[in-house]
């Protein structure tokens, strides 16, 4: 007998066909979820830092350490070199201006001294030597004189007598002429011994002065060459301290080299490195400040070094009002430099968020505290402390400042309990 066969309502090929539609149509949610959705990221307290944004002053300024020095370095080089012989004072000695601190040896020096000083003792001799003979000679020439104007005046008279007795006739032309003659030459020799005696003169003088002249000049030289030689002993030029002293006994020194320093004790300066990114923004009365114990000082920039060196430039500050007791040479200070003038302004505090959005944007936390979620920001000036807030934010409002390095493409922070 037949029998109704009932038909089953959940066959697998219906299950299959079921689930299938299901897994697509899943998918496709999933998929339009994740393109049009939100993507969220849950964290928790520990691993975040959340920052307050509040009105108060603030100053731009950059943190830089300084090193405290005299005011006044002079240095001492060798003008003259030699090999150390006595060492008078040792490194960080106290000396007074003037007072030696080392003698060096150089034999090549001392030696031209005393030919310098030889030649200068010969030409004195031979000056003395040569106006001696001009003395000689002067005498010569005016006895040579004297005996001229004794023959002129005895041929003078002889022809005035001859010509007066010619006229009357009572000499011959002859013995007239002849007197003539004599007085005629006895004219010529005296004005020519006249001429000798001033050319030898004036001869004789310009030698004295020329060798005068060449005295002077050794006489200055020789000035020299004594101070150079007094040169090798070197002295402080100034009251203060002797610093960074580089001298044995028998160690050589060239002409030029730097021996050590003096410094002059009456006041200190600090010298800071700058990174050369803030070098147009840097200016001489420009502020500063730093903290020992629990007092803070004041310091302003003085001189600014305008040559950069590995990315860094220089400026000298000095201390304005109270000076630290006790402070020392070498001591490193760490100085907060402002850039600008204080002024009220909406601050965030700095985080590591910057690395990753530029200042351009932040996780805001909502009001209630359970999540947080990106906003466009416009973040200004920074100090260590804090960021200047331009725009997008406003006071009381609260901001992740941690890192955001793994939050990738994350668009909203789900805010967790304390991990356990």
């Amino acid at each position: 007998m037949d029998r109704i066969i009932e038909k089953k309502k959940w066959t697998a090929k219906k299950i299959a066909t079921i689930a299938g539609v299901a897994a697509i149509t899943g998918l496709i949610g999933f998929s339009y979820f994740s393109i049009s959705g939100k993507s969220r990221l849950n964290v928790k307290n520990e691993q975040i830092i959340i920052g307050e944004v509040k009105t108060g002053a603030f100053q731009e300024f950059i943190p830089i350490n300084g090193v405290v020095q005299p005011v006044t370095t002079i240095y001492l080089d060798a003008v003259e070199g030699g090999r150390i012989e006595q060492k008078f004072v040792e490194d960080g000695a106290i000396v007074k201006a003037g007072q030696p601190i080392l003698k060096l040896a150089n034999t090549d020096l001392e030696l031209d001294l005393v030919n310098r000083e030889t030649a200068v003792y010969d030409l004195i001799t031979n000056m003395q030597n040569t106006h001696n003979l001009a003395d000689q000679n002067s005498i010569r020439q005016l006895n040579q004189m004297a005996d001229v104007d004794n023959a002129f005046a005895e041929a003078e008279r002889k022809y005035k007598m001859n010509k007066t007795l010619y006229d009357q006739k009572v000499v011959s032309y002859q013995e007239f002429k002849a007197s003539e003659n004599e007085y005629n030459y006895q004219v010529r020799r005296k004005k020519l011994t006249i001429e000798t005696l001033k050319k030898d003169t004036v001869a004789t003088n310009q030698q004295l002065v020329q060798m005068k002249q060449s005295l002077v000049r050794m006489q200055s030289a020789l000035a020299l060459m004594r101070q150079k030689a007094e040169d090798l002993t070197v002295k402080s030029p100034v009251d203060g301290q002797l610093t960074s002293l580089d001298a044995e006994i028998g160690q050589s020194k060239n002409k030029g080299e730097r021996l050590g320093q003096i410094d002059v004790l009456s006041g200190f300066k600090v010298r800071a490195d700058i990174d050369e990114h803030y070098i147009s923004r840097v200016f001489t009365g420009l502020g500063g400040d730093f903290q020992i114990g629990n007092e803070n000082y004041k310091l302003k920039v003085k001189k600014v070094y305008s040559q950069v060196s590995n990315g860094r430039f220089q400026v000298d500050m000095e201390f304005v009002g109270s000076v630290p007791k006790g402070i020392r040479r070498g001591q490193t200070l760490q100085i907060r430099l402002a850039l600008g003038d204080e002024t009220q302004a909406l601050l965030l505090p700095k985080g590591g968020f910057y690395q990753q959005t530029g200042g351009n944007w932040v996780f805001k936390v909502s009001a209630d505290g359970k999540t947080a979620y990106k906003v466009d920001v416009q973040l200004g000036r920074q100090n260590p402390d804090y960021y200047e807030v331009l725009g997008g934010l406003k006071t009381g409002d609260k901001v992740v400042t941690s890192s955001y390095e793994n939050y990738g493409e994350i668009q909203e922070l789900n805010i967790g309990g304390e991990s356990k």
